[in-house]
């Protein structure tokens, strides 16, 4: 599924033939994906002027000088491509600008999501009325992380997870970051040191970063808006990598399955 990085990666590739564009078109190949689209998802954005392009979490967000927002969801396998040569089967949206580009949304498996919400009621609306912080923002550091996880029994992946505790994050991510700082995927959360977190916070970060620098990474469908894929999963330290050295001490990258999701650490270095 993309994740974070992915989203960041498409919203940037999207902004230079968005931005300021007036939407000239939409055409909508079917009535939903995981849900159904607005009914007036056309007649509101035909003509409209995009403003700015923004991530909040896992979703898009596509601003328009009308005040509303269009908010998508890439789901297991969607993708936006930019001038795409032909219209394929999975080509369910596609944008028009007045300056003739177009801008095709490619879900196969059809679990993303597209909506049109007033950009003024956006952080009261779902889901992002009780999502946390966003894990690059100043807001997110070790003093959060040691408020959020006091007294919590779960496990730390588990509450990185959380999207109330941080929005956006998910299973790869999270499995690189907790191995970057040496911390065990599954230590209780209100049990780890505050010096830990502020590891643990500053991990985060610098995984996402070099995730978004590399593109992302490509799982099945996923690819950048200009059809490049992302190659950050390269450069994964322990996720899919069961067996192989740790790249911080060389010991066997183990797996286990939490909640039905593959979780890899190493059993040497992360306590």
């Amino acid at each position: 599924m993309p994740e974070l990085p992915e989203v960041e990666t498409t919203v940037r590739g999207l902004a230079p033939v968005l931005e300021g564009r007036e939407i000239a078109s939409i055409e909508l190949r079917r009535g939903d994906l995981r849900r159904a689209f607005p009914p007036d998802l056309r007649q509101r954005l035909t003509g409209a002027r995009v403003t700015g392009l923004r991530r909040r979490a896992k979703y898009g967000l596509i601003d328009t000088d009308r005040g509303d927002t269009l908010v998508f969801h890439l789901g297991m396998s969607g993708s936006w491509r930019i001038d795409p040569a032909e219209t394929g089967l999975h080509d369910h949206v596609t944008i028009l600008t007045d300056e003739g580009r177009r801008l095709t949304l490619n879900d196969p498996r059809r679990f993303g999501s597209l909506d049109l919400v007033p950009t003024d009621a956006l952080e009261r609306s779902e889901p992002f009325l009780r999502m946390g912080p966003e894990p690059l923002g100043d807001g997110f550091d070790g003093a959060y992380l040691a408020r959020a996880l006091r007294g919590r029994v779960a496990s730390v992946k588990a509450m990185l997870l959380d999207q109330r505790i941080v929005a956006g994050l998910g299973n790869i991510y999270v499995c690189e970051a907790l191995n970057l700082a040496g911390i065990a995927p599954g230590r209780p959360a209100g049990r780890i040191s505050r010096p830990r977190l502020d590891r643990l916070a500053e991990a985060v970060k610098a995984v996402l970063r070099a995730a978004i620098e590399a593109g992302g990474s490509t799982l099945r469908d996923y690819a950048q808006p200009n059809g490049e894929l992302g190659y950050f999963s390269a450069r994964w330290r322990v996720y899919g990598r069961e067996g192989e050295a740790c790249p911080a001490c060389g010991a066997p990258i183990r797996r286990r399955v939490d909640g039905g999701r593959s979780t890899f650490f190493c059993g040497r270095c992360q306590r």
